[in-house]
């Protein structure tokens, strides 16, 4: 057993940059603007190997282990969700249904404000809560494309928008991660959770716009911007604290889309704000007036309609209490022959955690020890109920099963680059978990002392999903840690899990896998360092807002936060 050692150098700044070296180098690559993402990520891999193996005396084979465990997790949790989703948008493009959402969208306002709020925004959200890690940014990227926005602009303002929604991506699954993580209680966190990020659901709306169109223009649009953003805003706090965690995203955006709806038809912007097509820029095709003619409810519903069997999969997937077949004899035979989760036996429960993460001073083997199994869930992965949305409306739409295999290959094709990108991006993600260098970082933020740890915690859940690029790999790294650090400052410990979780939002916009994902989207290959340079600002600015809110509620108004039960 290797025991994970948080001070190799004898000097905990040492340690420290030691540890933020593999990162640097990634995020430098990248935003130099001369290396591809893939070559960057590579390069980022090889740092952390370097490191592990020299800095930190991690063996060479649990290196290696380590590495492979985060390709198989990549493959199975990541890539196989964003090609499916990627593909169901290529199926509405083939079929023309894309050209009558778009219509359907762009008849409700030409306005170019309201439409990104409306796709990146809601729409986006919507995305987040049914399928999360990169296909909301994927699929709402690629739709304002079509819709005429640049590809860069497209790409910068979905990622923007990818943030206070996840929380509660994919059916909940960071927040329920939290729970089994520390022990907390899933409907405190939850509801915690819902009383930090709907001030930022009511602010995001605002700083789109006005990231896109300037001060002045986003003062034009702001009673639909106070609609959508608002009713998002307090969709998610009611439901998040009264209802449940998993449909926090759907509820949410579904009421925002229909809010933005109602106003359009009793508000109309004084002047409707297009883009300036002198400006020599090449622009992607309006909705055609082909598609805008004719449009009946009939045939938005068919368009629409891939979305809302994507909606059904993914529940249908990812609740158990609506899973079909969910007999106790059914879903063990399904588990049993759908899925494998073998153990490494040279990376399983061969590292152990160090006293300053656990709080324990020697290992327990039931909670110390990191476990390594390889999921092979073909069956049970989201992106397989992506993947089975995708087939039934291809099917729906006149598809032939031969063309749809066709396109899948397109796709794959397409997505090539991004594909090694994140490949190379988690198994760096991984050796940095397993050699303990991400709770070398996390540590650091923990000597700010009481006063400021509010501040620096949050920031610690944004720097986890900036490393990870997952809110739900954010909480597993360091959401007990959060934990052990609030009980010995005197904090609340239910308030600063959730900040991990709520701060962590804000890191998803510059993680270096939605920054592929988006440019794979847009067709902006290549302009992932520029991506990574113009979202850096926006990620850091929003993230210190959401500690601002977190310290005033650890500090001003600790009435806000749901108690600690004395169990925890």
């Amino acid at each position: 057993m290797w025991m994970q050692n948080y001070d190799p150098m004898g000097s905990w700044p040492v340690s420290t940059f030691l540890a933020a070296l593999p990162v640097l180098v990634l995020l430098g690559l990248l935003a130099s603007g001369k290396v591809s993402a893939w070559l960057s990520a590579l390069g980022g891999l090889l740092t952390a190997s370097a490191v592990a193996a020299l800095g930190f005396r991690m063996p060479v084979g649990l290196i290696v282990s380590s590495a492979g465990v985060g390709v198989v997790f990549a493959i199975f949790r990541i890539v196989w969700l964003i090609v499916a989703a990627v593909f169901l948008y290529d199926i509405t493009v083939a079929t023309g249904q894309f050209e009558v959402m778009k219509a359907s969208i762009a008849r409700l306002s030409g306005d170019r404000r309201v439409q990104a709020i409306l796709v990146a925004f809601s729409f986006g959200a919507f995305i987040e809560g049914a399928a999360g890690f990169g296909a909301p940014v994927a699929i709402s990227a690629a739709f304002l494309v079509g819709l005429g926005f640049r590809p860069f602009q497209s790409a910068l303002l979905c990622l923007i928008a990818n943030t206070a929604p996840v929380a509660w991506g994919a059916i909940g699954t960071p927040i329920l991660t939290l729970s089994t993580v520390t022990g907390l209680d899933v409907e405190a966190l939850s509801a915690t959770s819902g009383r930090i990020l709907p001030i930022m659901s009511l602010l995001i709306p605002f700083w789109l716009v006005c990231t896109m169109a300037g001060w002045r223009a986003m003062c034009g649009v702001w009673p639909a911007l106070l609609a959508v953003g608002g009713t998002f805003a307090g969709a998610q706090y009611v439901w998040s604290n009264f209802v449940g965690f998993e449909l926090v995203d759907i509820v949410s955006a579904v009421s925002s889309l229909f809010a933005g709806i109602i106003i359009l038809r009793f508000w109309r912007p004084k002047d409707e704000w297009r883009f300036d097509h002198d400006d020599g820029l090449d622009q992607p095709s309006e909705p055609s007036p082909k598609a805008e003619q004719g449009l009946t409810a009939g045939k938005i519903a068919r368009a629409w309609m891939p979305f809302a069997l994507l909606t059904l999969t993914v529940l249908l997937w990812g609740i158990p209490a609506i899973k079909p077949l969910g007999t106790p004899a059914v879903k063990k035979w399904l588990d049993q022959h759908t899925s494998w989760k073998p153990q490494v036996p040279w990376l399983h429960e061969k590292v152990a955690k160090g006293e300053a993460v656990t709080g324990r001073s020697e290992p327990d083997p039931k909670k110390d020890l990191e476990k390594a199994e390889v999921e092979i869930v073909p069956i049970s992965s989201t992106g397989t109920a992506v993947f089975v949305a995708a087939i039934l409306s291809g099917l729906f739409l006149g598809v032939s099963p031969a063309r749809l295999v066709s396109m899948m290959g397109h796709t794959v094709l397409r997505m090539a680059p991004a594909i090694a990108a994140i490949l190379g991006m988690l198994a760096l993600g991984f050796v940095t978990k397993y050699s303990g260098m991400d709770a070398v970082l996390g540590l650091a933020f923990t000597r700010t002392g009481p006063h400021l740890y509010p501040i620096f915690g949050t920031l610690l859940g944004w720097l986890g999903v900036a490393l990870t690029g997952s809110d739900t790999s954010s909480n597993v790294l360091f959401g007990n840690l959060q934990k052990i650090t609030a009980r010995k400052l005197g904090l609340n410990p239910i308030l600063m899990a959730s900040a991990n979780t709520t701060g962590g939002v804000m890191g998803k916009m510059i993680d270096a896998q939605s920054i592929v994902v988006a440019a794979a989207a847009t067709g902006e290959g290549g302009r992932e360092g520029e991506l990574l340079r113009a979202v850096f600002s926006h990620s850091i600015a929003l993230a210190l807002l959401v500690g601002g809110i977190v310290w005033v509620y650890a500090h001003v108004l600790p009435w806000v936060v749901v108690p600690m039960s004395p169990a925890a």
